[in-house]
């Protein structure tokens, strides 16, 4: 029998797993040929409770840092330590739940999150609050890119688009009720159950996994006696992307001509190419890399990464243009946006089916025109533009994006092994957020280098309806300048949607 960390994989339970008569017997009612939909109704829980959470601790920091005493940049750390955990630990989860079982390491990684949540929320201190936050992120590693891949094994290969398009509507979801509930919850009853609110989700999201899941439809533990877990690539990959993305994190601040981000950028560099050189001679890799040599799959990541960078940047800028030149309050600019999230929600599901039917290529090169023309509306907007043109911008662009996710995520999984869906899942994840990151940055210093080019204090800080006339037209300047291009980087993310082709690369289990 092979082994998982030297434990018999057929006994290894976790005491959550899929034990006792009365578990069995639900789950047989939950199957048949709609076990995919029940499946994904009881992970959709879990996947709304870790998305909602980022936003619903985000609206509670300056509550927290005044309860607290600390200064707003150490509380911030409650997010960024949180964030980065989970962005270095979402290879090695993925790769564990291959490995060892799916349902076992979601199950055990929501455990985690509970306990951790409600230890955040009892900390007597921020430095205890950021230990706790540290460990959530560990857990929410483990469930993030499982639940993806458990969610996309649950349905039948013909229907993985629409099975993404769900997962993308339960994630457009929750970032838009992560910051309204949080809000409310912290307004209402206190910081504290910004974490307890989440908490309580997860408890609702363990029971309904082990009710509903089926481990042997969601991807059981693989009987292969080659499989271990490469711990050497697990801590290069973790590595190599803390350094990343902490430099990301802070070039914006420091340049990137400093020697600090630019030694980062180097120890980066070193880092991935050993790792990539070790995931080629080891025998059981956490990542195959030699999947890129896969066009489907390497123009797959591109496209998505690519995707991510050209984005990300408007849902960040915006909310500045809105409310200091426009002259929004906050409410105000949550109804404006709000719309685009919406129309994201819905037009994905719509999508993913629609590319089971069709094919990939209308959608994720008609995507990406979409959200091109979105970005060049609003890289058309002046001081005095109306709402109107702000709000059509915005929405065209993540209306765009709602309908590229789905069917290229399903793409990029269609060239791979079933048995892989966990590590790849995670991958695609840490594609989004690693895009996303580097979408704020690389935005933020074209706005902020054209403000100081201009004669104004090169920081988004000053950007506020106070600032005057002539910062604030420096501002719309630098984003004009910003979204256009950000377009170019999206065209060429059409580019490589294109010339990947829209035909199944890989059919059956390895």
């Amino acid at each position: 029998m092979s082994t998982c960390f030297g434990t018999p994989r057929g006994e290894w339970r976790l005491g959550l797993s899929n034990s006792g008569s009365r578990t069995r017997a639900a789950q047989r009612r939950f199957g048949g040929e709609s076990y995919g939909y029940w499946a994904f109704a009881a992970l959709a829980i879990g996947l709304f409770t870790s998305v909602a959470d980022h936003g619903s601790v985000s609206v509670a920091l300056p509550t927290i840092s005044e309860h607290f005493g600390a200064d707003l940049p150490t509380t911030q750390w409650v997010v960024i330590g949180y964030t980065l955990t989970i962005s270095a630990l979402l290879l090695p989860m993925g790769r564990l739940a291959d490995i060892a079982g799916r349902k076992r390491v979601y199950l055990l990684g929501f455990l985690i999150f509970v306990v951790s949540g409600v230890a955040a929320g009892l900390s007597p201190n921020i430095s205890v609050m950021i230990v706790a936050r540290l460990a959530q992120g560990v857990g929410a590693a483990m469930t993030q890119g499982t639940s993806m891949a458990m969610i996309v094994a649950s349905f039948p290969s013909q229907e993985r688009g629409r099975a993404l398009g769900l997962q993308m509507s339960i994630v457009g979801l929750g970032g838009v009720g992560g910051p309204a509930v949080g809000g409310l919850l912290v307004g209402e009853l206190g910081w504290e159950w910004a974490f307890f609110g989440t908490a309580i989700m997860g408890v609702v999201a363990i029971l309904a996994a082990l009710v509903v899941v089926d481990p042997a439809r969601s991807g059981a533990a693989a009987d292969r006696s080659g499989a271990r877990f490469d711990w050497a690539g697990a801590g290069l990959s973790a590595g190599a992307l803390i350094v990343f993305l902490m430099a990301m994190t802070w070039a914006p601040r420091l340049g990137y001509g400093n020697p600090v981000i630019a030694g980062s950028f180097a120890v980066f560099a070193a880092f991935l190419a050993v790792f990539i050189v070790h995931e080629l001679r080891s025998s059981s890799p956490m990542m195959d890399v030699r999947l890129f040599k896969r066009r489907l799959f390497s123009l797959g990541v591109i496209a998505s990464f690519l995707n991510f960078l050209g984005s990300n940047s408007s849902r960040f800028l915006m909310p500045f243009y809105l409310q200091a030149v426009l002259g929004l309050n906050p409410t105000q600019v949550g109804l404006v946006i709000v719309p685009g999230a919406v129309c994201m929600m819905i037009v994905g599901p719509i999508s993913g089916r629609l590319s089971d039917r069709f094919g990939w290529r209308w959608f994720t090169v008609g995507g990406m025109l979409l959200a091109i023309s979105g970005l060049l509306i609003l890289a058309t907007l002046q001081p005095d533009s109306s709402i109107a043109l702000a709000m059509a911008g915005m929405i065209m662009q993540t209306a765009g994006v709602g309908v590229f996710n789905a069917p290229n995520n399903s793409s990029i999984l269609s060239a791979v092994e079933p048995s892989k869906y966990g590590v790849i899942s995670g991958f695609l994840n840490l594609v989004r957020n690693s895009g996303s990151l580097c979408s704020i940055a690389v935005a933020t210093a074209i706005v902020t280098a054209t403000m100081g080019s201009m004669g104004f204090e090169p920081s988004l800080a000053a950007v506020s309806a106070e600032g005057g006339e002539g910062l604030l037209a420096a501002f719309t300047s630098g984003l004009r300048i910003a979204f256009v291009a950000m377009a170019g980087v999206m065209a060429v993310g059409l580019i490589a949607s294109a010339m990947k082709g829209g035909g199944y690369e890989y059919s059956g289990e390895a």
